[in-house]
Parts: C-alpha cells; sequence; structure tokens
C-alpha cells in the first residue's frame, strides 16, 4: 500500500484552446474537471499502475463535496471549516498556462486531526506531494515525516521552499525539481543544491530536470537518467506521474537507477494525455523498454 498525503487538494480545470491571446476573448473548446492537487495527481497515476494506494487530504465547502463525489481512488478525508482552491490550466498552442489558487487557511485544531488521521492509516511508502495552504506551518512536513517513520514507513515529499527544507531535515526522500532545489538552497548550482539536503538530513535527494532527464544524489553517488527524447503535449502532470513511477519502485524495493527509469517514462506518458493525473500506459511500457515516440 502507498498512501499519498495532498495537503492542498483542488478542482482542477483544464480549458483547451487554440492560441492563447493574454488580454484578448479566447474561445474554449473544450472544459476538463478531475480532482487534482499534487498528491491525488499521483494516486491517480498509481491506481492506472495497478499499485494498491489510498489518499488522505483535507477536504471543505461546496468543491471539497465535489471532490469527494469526484475521487476515483481509495480515499480518506478530514473535514475542513474553509473551502477547497480551484486551479485552472490553460492549454493551447505552446506551453499550458496554469493559474493556481493559494487554497483555505486550515486551522490547528484540523491539522492536529488530520495527523491523527494519518497515523490510522499510513502503511506500506508515504507520499506527501504538492503545496500548503496559506498559513500552513512547513513543519507539518516534518511532523508527517516523523507520523511515517515512527509506522515504521518511509516517505517521499515531494515539495518546494521552507516545505523541503523541512522534509529534509525529517529524513525524507526528497524530489524538487531542479528550479527549486535552487531557490529553497540558495546554491550556486544543482550538485551544492543536493549536498545541502543531504546535510539537512534527507535520506536521497532526487531532482527532476525536465528536457534533461532525472538524477539522484545518495551522499556517495550521482544517478542520472535522460530525459524521453521527441514527447510532446501537456507537461503539466509529468511531474507527479514521475513521482509515482519513484514511489511505486521503491516501495517495491527496486534499485534506484530503476526508480528513476520509472520516474521518466511515466513522467513522458504523462505528457502524452491531456489532463494531469493520466498517463498512456502503452506508452510507458514502451519507453520503459527503450523505445522513443
Amino acid at each position: 500500500m502507498i498512501v499519498t498525503l495532498t495537503p492542498n487538494p483542488a478542482v482542477d480545470v483544464t480549458y483547451r484552446i487554440g492560441t492563447h491571446l493574454p488580454g484578448d476573448t479566447n474561445r474554449v473548446r473544450e472544459v476538463l474537471r478531475r480532482p487534482g492537487g499534487k498528491g491525488v495527481n499521483v494516486a491517480r497515476v498509481l491506481a492506472a499502475l495497478d499499485v494498491p494506494v489510498r489518499a488522505v487530504l483535507p477536504l471543505g465547502g461546496d468543491a471539497g463535496r465535489w471532490l469527494g463525489n469526484a475521487l476515483d481512488v481509495p480515499f480518506d478525508a478530514v473535514p475542513i471549516s474553509g473551502e477547497n482552491r480551484t486551479t485552472v490550466t490553460i492549454a493551447g498552442d505552446g506551453h499550458p498556462t496554469v493559474y493556481t489558487e493559494p487554497g483555505p487557511e486550515v486551522s490547528e485544531e484540523e491539522w492536529t486531526a488530520f495527523g491523527a488521521r494519518l497515523a490510522e492509516c499510513v502503511s506500506g511508502f508515504l507520499v506527501v506531494s504538492g503545496s500548503l495552504p496559506r498559513g500552513a506551518s512547513p513543519d507539518l512536513v516534518a511532523d508527517w515525516v516523523g507520523i511515517a517513520r515512527k509506522a515504521g514507513v518511509p516517505t517521499l515529499v515531494d515539495a518546494s521552499g521552507p516545505a523541503l527544507l523541512a522534509a529534509a531535515r525529517a529524513g525524507a526522500v526528497v524530489k524538487p525539481n531542479q528550479s527549486e532545489l535552487l531557490a529553497a538552497t540558495s546554491a550556486a548550482d544543482e550538485a551544492a543544491g543536493a549536498a545541502a539536503l543531504l546535510r539537512l538530513g534527507a535520506r536521497q535527494v532526487v531532482v527532476s530536470r525536465g528536457a534533461d532527464g532525472i538524477a539522484a544524489y545518495t551522499g556517495h553517488s550521482v544517478l542520472t537518467v535522460p530525459a524521453i527524447p521527441d514527447v510532446h503535449g501537456n507537461p503539466t502532470g509529468a511531474g507527479d506521474a514521475a513521482t509515482a513511477g519513484l514511489a511505486a519502485s521503491l516501495a517495491a524495493g527496486r534499485p534506484l537507477i530503476e526508480a528513476l527509469r520509472a520516474a521518466a517514462a511515466l513522467g513522458a506518458a504523462a505528457v502524452l494525455r491531456p489532463v494531469a493525473g493520466e498517463v498512456d500506459l502503452p506508452a510507458y511500457q514502451r519507453f520503459l523498454n527503450g523505445a522513443t515516440p
């Protein structure tokens, strides 16, 4: 079982258009609505791979009720008084434009209940993925890693900023992208940033490099896997799919280099799908076997 924790779930709305013209009227050709938030996307990819998964997330307001009805993976919801957020992706010619709301304020009592629910259901492997809602302390991430450690469960954290640093201090495997790594550590380059997180206590540092592939820093070695070349489509869910591939492989005890290959292949397969949280499974198998588009 892999448990995914999504601190800031969202109603993900994708507008499919032709050419995006800022400052002008844009005709929407198609509207897609899906349950979202990075941890939810990870859970949906894991479910598509037939990996047993359970999502844990705070839900509140009309958006929370919609999310609870629309989620297609097993989940545990902790009720909150605030309204869950909406994210909007404008997908047309060129790179998608994404607008993300900050999310609701969650009370200390609600976060305490959230941690208690996590302690009840955490098992196997924990993935903490995505932003924190407004006003939330980054130390919450360290608390969740600690809950998992107490249960003997390893944790993978995909976060940014102070939350990334808190996860490293708590001893998680961390998975920033390159820009998140440099911003959080103020390092001059990727290697220096990874070294900083390892010194803080991170078990491993896995860095998504986009078109340049993915790398893992362990403290005594650096492993790299190139990106799948010439893949075109919607990249908004690629990082979450890569996180799912990494988590599934690590939870199964596979070697780190195999986990990186799975992450790269799933990330590329997600680009071929119109919305985050979905992957082209036949393409994933082809990419995993060394084929290119």
